[in-house]
């Protein structure tokens, strides 16, 4: 088991990200307790690939923090629901520093279609109507792309 671990903890987490996705398109929130289980099951990731307490456990906290409260100010001025932001900050505990980057852009450029398109469907309906994002769509996008690297380098 201990060789299957770190895929079997990617495996849980890419089903947390599908589950959030979902659930933030159909209620436009995503439960804490899925976001904490995500934040919980960081550690045993790290201790499964190898990560030493230090620098590198240290490096993933400090660099999830950082990411976390950019997106706090983002809620704070209400351009981003706290699941998101708690799913986000979740989510950057488990990847490297530069991962996270490139899963941050994936993340903003998948969001901004997302955006487009219910814009679009909007402006068709004539609903008159604020669209609310279901930003989780966008964040599960960037975090299952940048979880596969793992996955698909094993057989290299």
């Amino acid at each position: 088991m201990g060789d299957h671990l770190p895929l079997l903890l990617l495996a849980v987490l890419g089903g947390f990200l599908l589950s959030a996705g979902i659930e933030d398109v159909r209620t436009r929130e995503i439960a804490n307790w899925k976001n904490a289980a995500i934040a919980l099951l960081a550690p045993l990731w790290w201790w499964s690939i190898g990560i030493e307490p230090w620098p590198g456990m240290a490096i993933q906290l400090g660099v999830a923090t950082i990411v976390f409260g950019v997106f706090v100010g983002a809620f704070a001025i209400g351009m981003m629901g706290g699941g998101d932001v708690k799913l986000i900050g979740a989510l950057a505990l488990w990847l490297p520093p530069f991962a996270t980057l490139s899963m941050l852009i994936v993340m903003s450029i998948a969001g901004g279609i997302l955006t487009l398109i219910m814009l679009i469907e909007a402006r068709v309906r004539r609903t008159g109507h604020a669209i609310e994002v279901p930003y989780g769509v966008a964040i599960a996008v960037a975090g299952l792309l940048a979880i596969r690297e793992p996955i698909i380098n094993q057989f290299g």
